[in-house]
């Protein structure tokens, strides 16, 4: 009889995580969700997974988790993703980004994990021309980035130093149900979806011709799930995510229309970021096979019914800016 395999997930209880949590039980694993509940929420997790609150950054539960579960893959979605926030708290990032990263690399190579899965970025890549494709040198802008790209760095060390297997993804502007709908420093359509059930104008910066392929989650999560028991896939990085770019000042007609809202546009002074940025996927086709690609208008339509029953959320400050000096004045409120 074959072994259950049993797997760790980290940010279970977030975004992109619980989705994950989801696809690992329906294939037949046993999970544990890790979660220090900074952007998560409890309620989001599938029942069916047993769930641990506590943060990578805590070395001591790590390694009394990995001690007493003995897990066989390790799902890595834990992150503050924040990438235009991330200029004004470098030591916030790489703590949370990196170091946490770190702690769960060591555990994996003392317990013989058989495979690392991790999320990184489109953030990596930088202003590189678009298709961004996964053989170009990646240039980041922000310590976001700069932080992602030091974690795939290091698993590509673990495994030549320690034999740890690892898949890297690179997900780009993922939407989709349990987006956390109050975090204004992130994930541009709960922001939009929140301003409209709040009644304010829906903000962008600049003049709203930045350009993205947003990626509906349900499209995302079940690559990422199997991929631990793909070997074709060990040592590979993939970019995943939608194929169709689209200016912001669309995304924002679009929400609306979803959500059967009227508001007002408001254009913010423009913030130092990325302005085309959207990736090339044909190797994740030829080791997955064909990709779904939910249509944005479809996966809004998907999520607006969540959005609308979990209800406006309050727009929370982050609390432990480190630079002043260049903060855009819609973050300082």
């Amino acid at each position: 009889m074959k072994e259950q395999p049993i797997s760790l997930v980290t940010g279970g209880a977030g975004f992109i995580g619980a989705h994950v949590v989801r696809a690992l039980l329906d294939q037949g694993h046993r999970v544990v969700a890790m979660d220090d509940l900074s952007g998560g929420f409890r309620d989001q997790v599938d029942t069916r997974a047993a769930f641990v609150e506590g943060s990578i950054n805590d070395q001591d539960l790590v390694e009394r988790l990995f001690t007493e579960h003995r897990f066989t893959y390790v799902y890595h979605l834990a992150a503050y993703a924040a990438e235009g926030l991330s200029h004004f708290i470098r030591c916030f990032n790489y703590e949370n980004n990196l170091i946490g990263s770190i702690n769960l690399i060591n555990a994996s190579v003392r317990h013989k994990v058989k495979c690392f899965v991790f999320t990184s970025s489109i953030a990596v890549y930088g202003a590189l021309k678009p298709p961004m494709r996964e053989d170009m040198r990646p240039m980041p802008e922000d310590p976001y980035g700069v932080a992602k790209l030091a974690v795939e760095m290091d698993l590509y060390a673990a495994h030549h130093m320690f034999g740890l297997n690892y898949v890297i993804f690179r997900p780009h502007n993922v939407y989709g149900e349990y987006q956390n709908l109050g975090d204004r420093y992130r994930n541009v359509v709960g922001i939009f979806m929140n301003q409209l059930m709040h009644g304010q104008p829906l903000t962008v910066f600049g003049d709203g011709t930045q350009q993205r392929a947003f990626t509906y989650v349900g499209d995302i999560a079940p690559i990422i799930a199997r991929s631990a028991t793909m070997p074709e896939a060990y040592g590979e990085v993939f970019n995943v995510g939608a194929d169709t770019p689209y200016t912001v000042n669309e995304l924002a007609t679009l929400v609306m229309e979803a959500m059967g809202m009227k508001g007002e546009l408001r254009h913010l002074e423009a913030r130092n970021e990325v302005v085309f940025a959207f990736s090339d996927h044909s190797k994740a086709r030829r080791i997955f096979g064909d990709l779904q690609e939910t249509t944005l208008e479809e996966g809004l339509q998907r999520m607006v019914p969540w959005a609308k029953a979990t209800g406006a959320r309050e727009s929370s400050k982050f609390s432990h800016i480190e630079i002043e000096q260049g903060l855009p004045p819609s973050w300082r409120s």
